[in-house]
C-alpha cells in the first residue's frame, strides 16, 4: 500500500488549505473521511468473504476425503463379512455331509418366548395392613392437614 509519512501528509494539508480554502476545508475533510472509511469496510469485506469462500473449499475437501475413506471402509469390512460367511458356509457344508439328512434340524434353534410373570406387588397387604381403629389409638395421622390447622392443634391454651 502507500506508504505516507507525517511529511507527506503535512505538505498535502497545505496544499489542500491553500487551493480549497479554510472555510471549506472541514466539510471536505469530512467527506474524504467517510469516503476513506467506506473504503475500507468494503475492502474489509471482500476480505472476509474470500476467507469464506476457502474455508468452505478447503470443508468441501474434507468431506469428499472423509466419505472416500468412510466408503473404502465399509467395503473392507463387507469383504471381510463375505469371506468369513463364505469360510463359515463351506465349513457348515464340511461337517454336515457325513450326517443323515434326519438328524440335521430344519430349522436353526430359537430361544423359547419368556413367559408372562406378574410383577410381585403387595398391594392388597399394603392397603388394609393396618386397621382404622389402631391408627386412631396409636395417634398416626390419616389424612393431611394444613399448617395453619396444624399450628391451632398444638397451640397452647391461652391463660384466662
Amino acid at each position: 500500500m502507500i506508504d505516507f509519512g507525517f511529511d507527506k501528509l503535512a505538505l498535502i494539508g497545505a496544499v489542500a488549505l491553500i487551493v480549497i480554502g479554510p472555510e471549506k476545508l472541514p466539510r471536505v475533510a469530512r467527506t474524504v473521511g467517510a469516503l476513506l472509511g467506506k473504503a475500507q469496510r468494503y475492502v474489509a469485506d471482500v476480505k472476509a468473504e474470500v476467507n469464506r469462500s476457502i474455508e468452505l473449499e478447503e470443508l468441501q475437501k474434507m468431506k469428499k476425503q472423509f466419505e472416500t475413506a468412510a466408503s473404502d471402509i465399509q467395503s473392507s469390512v463387507q469383504r471381510e463379512v463375505g469371506d468369513v460367511n463364505s469360510a463359515l458356509q463351506t465349513g457348515w457344508n464340511d461337517a454336515t455331509n457325513g450326517l443323515a439328512p434326519d438328524a440335521m434340524p430344519m430349522t436353526p434353534l430359537e430361544p423359547p418366548a419368556p413367559t408372562y410373570k406378574r410383577p410381585n406387588k403387595k398391594w392388597r397387604l399394603k392397603r388394609g395392613a393396618t386397621p382404622l381403629w389402631f391408627k386412631q389409638h396409636a395417634g398416626i395421622r390419616r389424612q393431611a392437614q394444613s399448617g395453619a390447622a396444624r399450628v391451632a392443634r398444638f397451640r397452647p391454651p391461652r391463660p384466662r
